[in-house]
């Protein structure tokens, strides 16, 4: 098999923290059709609001509201795009001492493959499931890739 820099665990780690999980329009819209509620219901039920940012609550434990222990991400194929990324944010991508510093608690990111490799690849996975997003009020900021990063794509 070959070398990858990144093959997730589903260790969790990424779904712990509270503010994190930011929810643009299109999130929005996905993950209330996953739930098969419509958007005010969904919102009302598993978001709340911080300045121009939408982001998923956590729960008493720490962790998003639909991470379970042991199994993962319980809305997996409606989850937002910031969770779709990880660990390809911005901030990993263009700083070799932050993709340094996520692989003590990321155990899916491979150190041996190097921090090039990781930012190739990553780029190549933002791009190929429409993940890059333009700056805006309700942008994750993870998800702006930085303009090296975007000539390096062609664009």
């Amino acid at each position: 098999m070959p070398e990858t820099s990144f093959n997730c665990q589903r260790c969790g780690h990424c779904c712990q923290g509270e503010g994190g999980i930011v929810m643009t329009a299109r999130d929005r819209k996905r993950l209330a059709r996953h739930l098969g509620l419509d958007i005010p219901t969904m919102l009302a039920g598993c978001a709340e609001s911080s300045g121009d940012k939408v982001r998923l609550r956590a729960g008493d434990d720490g962790y998003c509201i639909f991470f379970r222990q042991g199994q993962g991400c319980g809305v997996h194929p409606g989850r937002p795009d910031i969770c779709r990324a990880w660990p390809y944010f911005r901030g990993n991508l263009v700083d070799a001492s932050s993709w340094q510093m996520i692989q003590s608690d990321c155990p899916g990111v491979n150190p041996e493959a190097g921090h090039a490799l990781f930012v190739s690849e990553g780029v190549d996975y933002l791009y190929e499931h429409d993940l890059v997003h333009e700056a805006g009020p309700e942008t994750p900021h993870a998800l702006v890739l930085d303009k090296a990063l975007v000539r390096r794509k062609g664009q």
